[in-house]
């Protein structure tokens, strides 16, 4: 492993794993936390789960599978530079979407209306609840029994409620602390890669156009010089070249104020990170600029009417099914009725959660079309 900064997380002041383990052979304790996300269950469906478009939309739009493996991509980019984790910050990379519902936001959000008096939802706190208890793989424990500090950046939001019941990994809600510098990294690499790919895919479909986007300054800036360098350049190249330049530019600037940060807050161990302020973050030029990109994005892609109209089915799916399975338990797979014993309405919602899009649509057709 490439030499590390002093408050990196290391093999050396992790806080480990919840059950003990034997120490792996050839490789660090965070290449295995990433090689057991890769082989879970829940990262395989992540290829069938939405990220703006579902699945059946089109065969080149991100997924949350084509999602994560972005932002790991990016984020190993800048732990490599700034000599963070690397191995740590991909398994956070890979396993932050875990928990997500079918349907994207949507479906979290329609979710979420169905738990309202069940604790609610939110797609962080499912990512741990998945690593956790929910894959089973292993003889000697439920979940992944992953190192602290990976459960710790998949969990990146959580309100102090509910972080007084998580142990250990929810007190930094509740104690006003940082995560690690790998956890602050692959959440920013998460926000790069969720817009710039949006608007990738936003552009491919046809829901916005480079007039409108052309707007942006973000985007402006890039397409401008693009279109100076390369005049004769078509627009599917041009559009990629434009958002390559963007991601850059994101990319670029966290590093440069991240190594700001650091040398002037100069911490020295990782403790000393947990209580600074954060220290990854965008220049505050950059903020604004990506704050107006992300603005955009809601505005003319995430409320198009023809995503607002998958959105509208996604709730009418997930509350059909959710009330169905609350209403006799019996409908519900073995593994979840048994589970349903204790909490009903966890058991439901950890099902439903776990679809993929296709599957949620066919479990829907199969409950409710009387041709099946």
């Amino acid at each position: 492993m490439p030499e590390l900064a002093p408050y990196a997380v290391s093999e050396h002041n992790t806080r480990g794993r919840n059950v003990r383990e034997e120490v792996p052979f050839g490789r660090s304790e965070f290449q295995r936390d990433r090689d057991r996300i890769i082989h879970s269950t829940a990262f395989r469906r992540l290829e069938y789960k939405t990220q703006v478009f579902v699945n059946h939309e089109g065969d080149l739009f991100r997924t949350r599978l084509t999602h994560s493996i972005e932002v790991a991509q990016i984020a190993r980019s800048i732990a490599r530079r700034l000599k963070f984790n690397e191995d740590l910050v991909e398994a956070i990379s890979l396993a932050h979407d875990l928990g997500h519902t079918p349907f994207g936001h949507a479906g979290q959000d329609a979710l979420n209306a169905c738990m309202k008096d069940h604790g609610g939802f939110e797609h962080n706190l499912q990512s741990l609840r998945v690593v956790d208890v929910l894959e089973e793989r292993y003889a000697a424990f439920d979940g992944l029994n992953l190192c602290f500090e990976t459960r710790e950046g998949i969990l990146k939001h959580c309100a102090p409620a509910s972080a007084a019941g998580l142990g250990a990994v929810g007190e930094r809600f509740i104690n006003k602390q940082r995560p690690s510098l790998e956890a602050q990294i692959a959440n920013l690499a998460d926000e790069i890669a969720y817009n710039n790919h949006d608007v990738d895919d936003g552009l491919r479909s046809g829901l916005i156009t480079l007039e409108q986007i052309a707007t942006v300054r973000l985007f402006a800036m890039h397409l401008e010089t693009v279109r100076k360098s390369h005049p004769d350049l078509g627009e599917r190249r041009l559009i990629h070249e434009t958002v390559r330049r963007m991601i850059n530019t994101l990319v670029s600037d966290l590093m440069h104020e991240t190594e700001r940060n650091i040398v002037a807050q100069r911490p020295q161990t990782l403790d000393e990170v947990r209580n600074a302020p954060p220290l990854a973050v965008f220049s505050e030029e950059v903020r604004e600029m990506n704050r107006e990109l992300k603005s955009f994005l809601h505005t003319h892609l995430y409320r198009h009417y023809q995503v607002m109209r998958m959105n509208a089915k996604a709730h009418r799916i997930i509350g059909d099914l959710f009330k169905t399975f609350m209403e006799d338990k019996r409908l519900l797979p073995p593994q979840y009725q048994r589970q349903a014993e204790a909490d009903q309405a966890r058991a439901v919602s950890d099902y439903i959660a776990g679809m993929t899009d296709r599957y949620a649509i066919k479990e829907h057709r199969r409950l409710f079309a009387v041709d099946e």
